[in-house]
């Protein structure tokens, strides 16, 4: 048994890195709902889901455990074949993009084996990416089409329809990040951005460095990212005033909530890739000399967990009086932990991971804070701007980047 484990050591780690991401994703993808539901609802002055747990912070279980129970109706007519691939294909998708995200610059040494943080680190790690997500329209489409139903079936043509009109502007918005890292890899574009001006971290992020920093590029990306993913103001596939519920209005119990699952993945890979691309990875936005920088963590896990321990102490029911001061409790322990001198190599460590993922977290908020706040397009004004505006934008953004890309190189 020992030399069965020591023969496929790393097969084992990878599986256990699989298992492991993906209860975080699906925790992470619970718990975004919450959060987008308490955001929109603080930006409407309401309360927002507070009755399941302390806050709600329960309700994604609720939620979780009524799909998983409730009656799985499939209409009359359906291919069978293709509308239980459907959902299946769309969340597989999106979960294996996630694979190939580097989350941190540096392995963890156990048992004399480098575990990484990602699943797979590919040299053409971006073009693996694209080719993934492009491939996520086949569940909408298909999903629309097997249904055998008008509305799905107009929710599945928008969403082609849509891809075909964005894909393009989302592939060549990235052509000014490639040009400058001269690579593919994700870990070697965010590397690429460590040598910044003056040793102040932020301007060596691609959104504000040169030859041609690539303000055109993120904009052009992020919005036809936003249109990629389905969300407001481009969720015209699913738009209930129009189609009922779009190209899922067929599909009810667990198969419904594998669609929304799969676009909640998909919201965190693009977030990625905006951070990983243009806002520098793990890289922090300080100089590097600016030691007091690696205590940040403490200092917002610290102030942070007195609050909830405070707001536990005065919470309104018994379970939140008991809840909230625990969770307060262990996240206090670990912020005092992290600044302790001993363990001074956790919180080396732990800088990466934090920066990319608090920079991931910043575009999460902007997609919950879209949606709070613009309405959704007509249909004419979503292709009339994807085809007369973002295209020839990222266009331009090619053309200028190679030309001074070209120019630095030969002055």
């Amino acid at each position: 048994m020992i030399d069965f484990l020591s023969a496929h050591a790393e097969l084992i780690i990878t599986l256990i890195k699989i298992a492991l991401l993906m209860f975080i994703v699906l925790t992470v993808n619970a718990y975004l709902t919450w959060f987008e539901r308490k955001v929109v609802a603080h930006m409407q002055s309401r309360w927002g889901p507070h009755r399941v747990g302390p806050h709600g912070l329960m309700q994604p279980l609720a939620d979780g455990l009524k799909f998983l129970f409730k009656e799985d109706a499939m209409p009359a007519g359906v291919d069978k074949f293709v509308y239980l691939l459907a959902p299946l294909l769309a969340l597989a998708l999106a979960l294996t993009s996630i694979g190939v995200i580097p989350f941190g610059p540096e392995p963890i040494r156990l048992l004399g084996h480098n575990i990484w943080l990602y699943i797979a680190n590919p040299s053409i790690g971006l073009l693996v990416l694209f080719a993934i997500t492009a491939l996520g329209v086949y569940g909408v489409a298909l999903a629309g089409w097997s249904s055998n139903s008008k509305y799905p079936l107009l929710g599945g043509l928008r969403s082609s329809a849509q891809m075909i009109s964005y894909e393009l502007s989302l592939t060549l918005s990235v052509v000014g990040v490639l040009l400058m890292a001269n690579s593919f890899n994700l870990t070697e574009i965010i590397n690429a951005q460590s040598h910044p001006a003056w040793g102040i971290g932020i301007l060596g992020w691609n959104i504000f460095s040169g030859p041609f920093p690539q303000i055109l590029g993120f904009f052009c990306f992020y919005i036809a990212a936003i249109a990629e993913t389905n969300r407001v103001p481009f969720d015209l596939p699913e738009a209930e005033s129009e189609l009922v519920a779009g190209f899922h209005t067929e599909y009810s119990s667990f198969k419904f909530a594998m669609f929304f699952i799969a676009e909640y993945t998909s919201m965190i890979t693009v977030s990625c890739l905006c951070t990983i691309l243009f806002f520098g990875g793990w890289l922090s936005p300080f100089p590097q000399s600016w030691t007091f920088t690696y205590y940040l963590p403490s200092l917002l896990l610290v102030p942070t967990a007195l609050w909830i321990i405070w707001d536990g102490i005065r919470y309104e029911t018994i379970w939140g009086k008991l809840v909230l001061p625990v969770i307060g409790g262990g996240l206090l322990l670990v912020g005092i932990a992290l600044a302790i001198p001993q363990l001074q190599f956790v919180n080396v460590f732990i800088q990466g991971p934090f920066w990319l993922l608090g920079k991931i977290l910043v575009f999460l908020f902007v997609y919950v804070w879209l949606r709070g706040t613009l309405p959704r397009f007509r249909y004419d004004q979503l292709m009339a701007f994807g085809w007369k505006l973002l295209l020839p934008v990222s266009i331009a953004n090619v053309v200028l980047t190679s030309f001074f890309v070209l120019w630095r190189s030969n002055p």
